[in-house]
């Protein structure tokens, strides 16, 4: 079992920068994918970004894309996701997950999920 909690969310200006991070409880967090996920008010959620067991390999959904650098430290059992250049759309609960098998960016292949952490970005 993975217990996964995010932490870093808050209020920004649109424009600015904030760092997700998402801390494991299980020490062999590097035998997971790592992936975060938002979710806006009335829309589902979806993929925002991955990173591969190892790390050397990264994924980002085109909205994001040159925005927003995931990163890991699996000596800390740690995910981040830094969010730059942030834009109102980007408000939304954002989410922290992971799955043992390979990358992938559907919900429903994630085994583990944090509680969420509210990113909100004023205009």
């Amino acid at each position: 079992q993975v217990q996964l909690v995010e932490s870093g969310g808050g209020l920004v200006q649109a424009g600015g920068s904030l760092r997700l991070s998402c801390a494991a409880s299980r020490r062999l967090f590097s035998s997971y994918v790592k992936g975060w996920f938002r979710q806006a008010p009335g829309k589902e959620r979806e993929f925002v970004a991955a990173i591969s067991r190892s790390g050397d390999r990264t994924y980002y959904a085109d909205s994001v894309k040159g925005r927003f650098t995931i990163s890991g430290d699996n000596a800390k059992n740690t995910v981040y996701l830094q969010m730059n250049s942030l834009k109102p759309e980007d408000t939304a609960v954002y989410y922290c997950a992971a799955r043992a098998g390979d990358y992938h960016n559907s919900i429903r292949e994630y085994d583990y999920w944090g509680q969420g952490t509210q990113v909100t970005v004023s205009s």
